[in-house]
């Protein structure tokens, strides 16, 4: 869906209920966004647009900016589901001490570029990959490879579980990669580092956050983990001088006041990874507890090895558990919730906006405005009961829709799913045959260990016993009634 000279073919969305997310958070019935080129040449009713654009019937539809994940383990993708009755610790185990070190880079860009077309075709327009299993440089370029294959907006976070982040960072074969892969490649292709902080008094971490301040890429840790990584953590990066804006904070479950305070005040953020929390046990999800102290949010969906690859998903577990939580804290103290604090729209925001914001990327994507980036979906299906009728749009994007519902996605002002299918079918087929390769890799080299590692023993329970114990409830009878 290209021009004669190569250049993306003017769209026009038509006649689609449009949440523009702009400042206003502007709401436009029955109206148009106009692409040319690259950006986002208008929004309103009844626009005019160039001969021979691309017309797509909106109506009935929603069009709302291409959604933003900060925080995805792309690589681990391939294992997609293996680790659903998983706790936190026997993810470490898994890949951190017994497994993570036997991937090899062909696995890495199998992963990458499955999670990538996923989240694609999921409406997720610019991704995170938040990739800790690059244990070399081959590793990085396999990585930068995959998402490059992709037609979406990636940042690649450079990590490595199976070396401290001092080491790895400092590495002359870093810098080169940096140099050769990233460098210049304009805003298609972002750097983060990504390392996590473990509280050692040494913080020997610093050295990682001097090449970051150097390189002037900001960096992503995972912090207020349960068990793993703390206050101490937060203390560290902040007394050293290297909390800012840029960092991104993941998970931040489990911190005191005094964390959030040294978060809130260095202008950092928190990506939210609720289904994550939820699950893994890193801490309840701690969105109740971040909008008391003004820290802004990002949503992200950690990784398919256990959960949905969709920001839909994210979106409705991370208001309902922030709903729950506001309930259980009314209740304690013998209160009703009579009206709740947040609100489906702050988690559409959160989803774009807030995530466009977290990764300094807000002055190009995020929100549907003139002149920003073109990333824009459209939240369409007519064969959908669920999808008619749209009464409140940013309830009905939380609560109702879902990923089968994405029907275009445009990144950079180029269709790359139209009619709910992508548009390059070709590369999922390589992504699933690649995958299929790295299966058969782990499962020959696991032997019996693949299928011990993907059902965990269940803990030992017991009932407590009953003392109303009036009914036979399996043969019917009743004892001690007259």
């Amino acid at each position: 869906m290209t021009a004669a000279d190569g250049s993306p073919r003017p769209i026009v969305f038509r006649n689609g209920l449009v949440l523009t997310m702009d400042d206003a958070h502007t709401v436009l019935e029955g109206a148009d966004v106009l692409v040319v080129g690259d950006r986002i040449a208008e929004v309103g009713v009844g626009l005019a647009a160039p001969d021979g654009a691309l017309e797509i019937d909106a109506s009935g539809g929603i069009v709302m900016p291409g959604m933003v994940d900060t925080h995805r383990h792309l690589w681990q993708t391939a294992m997609r589901g293996y680790g659903a009755d998983w706790s936190l610790t026997q993810y470490f185990v898994w890949y951190y001490l017994e497994w993570g070190k036997i991937f090899r880079p062909e696995d890495i860009h199998a992963g990458n570029l499955l999670g990538a077309v996923e989240a694609l075709d999921a409406g997720v327009t610019t991704t995170v990959d938040w990739s800790h299993g690059l244990r070399s440089v081959d590793h990085a370029d396999a990585a930068v490879d995959a998402l490059e294959a992709v037609p979406g907006r990636w940042v690649l976070g450079y990590g490595n579980i199976q070396d401290g982040p001092w080491n790895w960072s400092t590495a002359p074969e870093f810098g080169d990669f940096y140099r050769r892969r990233i460098d210049g490649k304009g805003d298609r292709l972002g750097f983060q580092m990504a390392f996590d902080v473990t509280g050692d008094p040494a913080f020997p971490e610093r050295a990682a956050f001097e090449v970051a301040r150097d390189l002037d890429v900001a960096v992503s840790t995972h912090s207020g983990v349960w068990g793993a990584t703390g206050d101490d953590s937060i203390r560290l990066i902040h007394d050293n001088g290297f909390a800012n804006r840029k960092t991104i904070y993941v998970h931040s479950a489990t911190l005191s006041a005094d964390s959030y305070h040294r978060i809130a005040a260095s202008g950092g953020s928190v990506s939210v990874s609720t289904e994550s929390e939820q699950s893994a046990g890193q801490g309840y999800p701690p969105t109740w507890t971040l909008r008391k102290y003004g820290i802004p949010v990002s949503l992200s969906m950690d990784t398919s090895v256990w959960w949905s690859g969709d920001l839909f998903s994210a979106m409705r577990t991370t208001l309902s558990a922030d709903r729950s939580r506001e309930h259980l804290e009314a209740h304690a103290k013998s209160e009703t919730v009579t009206h709740h604090a947040l609100r489906a729209e702050q988690v559409v925001d959160w989803a774009t906006r807030g995530g466009a914001k977290a990764l300094g990327m807000d002055h190009l994507v995020g929100s549907l405005e003139k002149g920003k980036k073109a990333d824009v979906v459209l939240i369409k299906n007519d064969a959908s009961p669920a999808m008619f009728p749209v009464l409140n749009p940013y309830g009905h994007v939380v609560f109702q829709a879902q990923r089968g519902d994405v029907h275009t996605v445009v990144v950079d002002g180029r269709v790359v799913k139209a009619d709910g299918r992508l548009v390059d079918g070709d590369t999922l087929a390589t992504a699933k045959q690649e995958v299929a390769g790295t299966i058969e890799f782990l499962q020959s080299n696991l032997g019996d260990a693949w299928r011990s590692g993907m059902n965990p023993d269940v803990p030992e329970t017991k009932v407590l016993d009953n003392p109303y114990q009036y009914t036979d409830f399996a043969s019917g009878s009743t004892h001690g009634q007259e």
